[in-house]
């Protein structure tokens, strides 16, 4: 597969890298491109012609899978973008985040926000006690923390389903018969008919 990644820049910016890369770049004066990144490896910059733009690489809310074609009928996946270098004018803050809150597309806006579940919130000492009780239950141990409330309702619920079972039978027995169908007068069913009409 190749290597890929979206580079999202200023309109201004785009114009510039579409004279560069087209038939006329022996005429742009804009002949150089570069893309320098800091030791943190999220932030940099990117170059082109001597101007210079701050530049972030932001992790995308969802992978993208990238296809290309040789025959506009059959298509071949080249690459999942994950990433996107994202070129800010030079007044323009720098994003506080690692995770670029937005997809590629308008419906992917605010995406996870909108499209994703959230992160349960969990109580840590109550996730590390269950896994504790479930190493002991897989070991042939047993539960350390049951609390004697469990007992006493898991008790109580035997006995109540004890005695619903022994009143269900009565309560059948007492059932009402209920009529068969009744027929319209001994004309027969437009259902059950052979003159039905096939010809739709």
């Amino acid at each position: 597969m190749d290597e890929q990644f979206i580079l999202r820049v200023p309109p201004s910016v785009a114009e510039r890298i579409d004279r560069l890369l087209s038939e006329n770049a022996s005429s742009s004066e804009d002949k150089s491109l570069d893309l320098v990144f800091s030791e943190d490896r999220r932030t940099g910059t990117f170059v082109i012609g001597n101007d210079r733009f701050p530049a972030s690489l932001l992790d995308l809310p969802c992978v993208v899978e990238s296809y290309k074609t040789y025959d506009d009928s059959a298509l071949v996946k080249t690459a999942d973008v994950g990433q996107m270098i994202l070129v800010r004018e030079s007044g323009e803050a720098s994003p506080d985040v690692v995770e670029y809150r937005h997809g590629l597309t308008p419906p992917m806006r605010d995406a996870r926000k909108r499209r994703f579940r959230r992160e349960p919130d969990l109580n840590p000492e109550l996730v590390q006690r269950v896994e504790k009780d479930l190493v002991n239950i897989m070991s042939g141990g047993t539960v350390e923390n049951l609390d004697a409330e469990v007992n006493g309702q898991g008790e109580a619920g035997d006995e109540n389903a004890r005695s619903t079972n022994k009143k269900a039978p009565a309560e059948t027995a007492a059932k009402p018969e209920v009529p068969g169908p009744v027929s319209n007068g001994g004309e027969p069913d437009g259902t059950d008919s052979d003159d039905s009409d096939d010809s739709m």
